[in-house]
């Protein structure tokens, strides 16, 4: 591997991008130069590696397995490092990661804007400015009451962070670690150009959510579905909502149910743009569960079985909702 840019015109196409479980030694999977990233999960995955494209999240499987999440492109990889900043680029794609110390900046919110700030400077500085999906992983998210609650802080920063520099909020998760480490800890997709948000017509767009959800509603989009067909359409963290509001607090499973019927009406949406994209959950998806309640996770197995065919892959992760009430939120990628 080299973290030299790659000569000038000498730059491969746009390259497949296939996102797959994969159970497997961490260094075999870094051995294959054609790996973009590879995201580790829980204290059973190693906590970190040399190699810039590695990143573990921090929440725990619910399962015996601890399989990696490996990004995989057709083109050889690039990777260095910008600060602190772990990047990877193949042709016109590229994966970063940061994990921002809120001790250091006084906080979630200086934290939240310092970190888009970085991410935001190093994309303008490289061949892939456009953000096409984030990932954001916060201690104690719904800790606070009110305005003062963390996702709250959260958006607030993230919003100032970004400030007026994104022509669209890309997809996007932010999701609870309990760790106690009070370190946000941020992945991301970028390209050479922005993708098409994707709203669902069920639910108010994120960014237009009434003030009752604090001060800064949240910067994304539903969905992104990126400019080339080579590229799976990036599905936001999906919960029970409806219009703006959590539905079925009381049931896991019509929140699960409602969370399918959210995604049925946002691959619909997508698929008015690229009718090739499967309308359907199946072998070309990929997704992750966040689930509330550790006890739980072999309900929300059953449940996603029966909306789900056996062919898509889907993880369990024992994680904090943005809201209190809802038990689970998935997102992921899907062709």
């Amino acid at each position: 591997m080299s973290s030299l840019e790659w000569p000038p015109g000498s730059a491969p196409a746009l390259p497949q991008l296939e996102v797959a479980y994969r159970e497997a030694s961490l260094s075999s999977l870094l051995d294959d130069p054609r790996t973009l990233a590879v995201i580790g999960f829980g204290r059973r995955a190693p906590a970190r590696d040399d190699d810039p494209r590695y990143f573990n999240v921090g929440l725990e499987p619910l399962g015996a397995a601890v399989p990696f999440e490996v990004w995989r492109v057709d083109a050889d990889a690039l990777c260095g490092r910008d600060g602190n900043i772990a990047w990877a680029r193949a042709g016109d794609l590229s994966f970063g990661s940061l994990c921002v110390d809120e001790a250091r900046h006084g906080g979630i919110t200086p934290a939240a804007e310092a970190a888009y700030r970085q991410l935001l400077d190093h994309l303008a500085s490289g061949p892939h400015p456009a953000l096409l999906r984030s990932w954001n992983y916060i201690d104690a998210i719904t800790e606070g009451e009110g305005d003062a609650e963390r996702y709250r802080q959260f958006c607030i920063g993230r919003a100032l962070g970004i400030g007026q520099r994104l022509s669209a909020y890309p997809a996007a998760t932010a999701i609870g670690l309990r760790d106690g480490a009070r370190v946000l800890r941020l992945y991301w997709l970028a390209g050479p150009q922005p993708g098409t948000p994707i709203e669902n017509p069920r639910q108010v767009a994120a960014w237009r959510y009434p003030r009752q959800y604090g001060p800064q509603p949240p910067s994304f989009s539903r969905a992104t579905l990126p400019g080339a067909p080579s590229l799976p359409l990036l599905l936001s963290g999906t919960a029970s909502v409806v219009g703006h509001a959590s539905l079925h607090r009381d049931s896991l499973a019509d929140q699960v149910d409602e969370t399918f019927r959210n995604f049925a009406s946002l691959l619909q949406a997508a698929r008015g743009l690229r009718p090739s994209l499967a309308p359907a959950f199946g072998a070309g998806s990929l997704l992750k569960a966040y689930v509330r309640d550790a006890d739980s996770a072999a309900a929300v197995a059953a449940e996603l079985d029966r909306h789900l065919p056996a062919a898509t892959q889907r993880l369990l992760l024992a994680a904090d909702v943005c809201r209190a009430e809802l038990r689970i939120e998935i997102d992921g990628f899907h062709r």
